[in-house]
């Protein structure tokens, strides 16, 4: 058993409307399912990612409408990155952050990679990293409907960054338990080490990095904040396996749970933060034609029942020119 690399990210909007605007039209992914969030259907959950939503290219938000700001600290996965084909790429999301006035810093060299952070409306904290010297997991294919050139395109999801008060209890599930292996480490603006760790075929699309910060408070989690990462299992057998290994290392965990686009098990680490394992099936296709993704209101086959009474409780979102 080896995870292949990362999976999705999911976070939180308290405005679907404006995130489905940026993510579409200013950062150009593709909404590949307009679906809720299947503990709670009177939310959204939206999912971005390239062409066909492969995974480990999908970044998901649910919609929270009364959300507050978030207060950043310890516990909490305190950075989100997405993956561009090379240098050249990076240097034009500098010009078209500059010319939509997004926040950001700049690219700068980090971990032997040029990286540009950002944030969007919200304040959910990000980065672009170049793929320009990457030699692990492959990325995706950008949408050719994408506002963005092709060649340009975000093409995956990069490392997510932890923040935790006690790094060696994190860094032993990453290891001991799910076979991540470290692969380095950098400086840390808040001083001390972030430590790199990998899995599978690893390389930018396939990477954890660890940054401990005894001194921090808790995360007040609001819109802007990352709920969980989720890491990729061939298949629902494999993650059977999974469930058994970490059920044996007594961790409380959700067990198997059927997302319908894929299967999943949710557990947290001893820092709190929220990790999920998911198989790569069957995919967002599997009710939809892959032409007309994020078209409509999606809903497994266990809510379809319930259609008529979710759709009313939700605001109306205009994906129609997601074609």
């Amino acid at each position: 058993m080896e995870l292949k690399g990362l999976h999705h990210v999911s976070a939180i909007t308290a405005n679907a409307k404006n995130n489905y605007e940026f993510y579409t039209k200013v950062l150009g992914m593709r909404l590949v399912k307009k679906s809720v969030n299947q503990d709670d259907t009177s939310m959204y959950h939206l999912f971005y990612a390239d062409e066909a939503g492969n995974p480990g290219t999908d970044l998901t938000f649910f919609e929270i409408p009364r959300a507050g700001h978030t207060y950043p600290g310890n516990n909490s996965i305190s950075l989100t990155s997405l993956r561009v084909k090379d240098d050249e790429a990076l240097a034009y999301w500098e010009d078209r952050f500059n010319e939509y006035e997004v926040v950001h810093e700049g690219i700068i060299e980090q971990f032997g990679r040029n990286v540009l952070y950002f944030r969007d409306p919200e304040d959910q904290r990000l980065a672009l990293v170049s793929d320009e010297t990457n030699q692990g997991v492959a990325g995706g294919t950008p949408w050719e409907q994408s506002p963005v050139p092709q060649e340009q395109g975000i093409i995956g999801l990069g490392p997510s960054k932890l923040t935790v008060p006690q790094a060696e209890r994190t860094v032993q599930v990453l290891t001991n338990i799910l076979g991540f292996r470290k692969v380095g480490s950098y400086d840390s603006p808040g001083g001390g080490d972030i430590q790199v760790f990998a899995t599978g075929e690893g390389g930018t699309g396939a990477e954890i990095h660890v940054e401990e910060r005894e001194g921090l408070p808790k995360e007040r989690p609001g819109r802007g904040s990352v709920h969980h990462v989720a890491f990729r299992v061939e298949d629902e057998q494999e993650l059977a396996q999974w469930a058994e290994k970490i059920k044996q290392a007594r961790f409380p965990n959700s067990g198997l749970v059927d997302r319908y686009y894929f299967k999943s098990l949710y557990f947290r680490e001893p820092n709190g933060v929220l990790f999920e394992l998911a198989t790569d099936g069957p995919g967002f296709a599997t009710d939809e034609d892959i032409e007309h993704l994020g078209e409509t209101v999606a809903l497994p086959p266990f809510l379809e029942n319930k259609r008529a009474e979710i759709e009313a409780k939700l605001e109306p979102l205009d994906t129609t020119r997601n074609r």
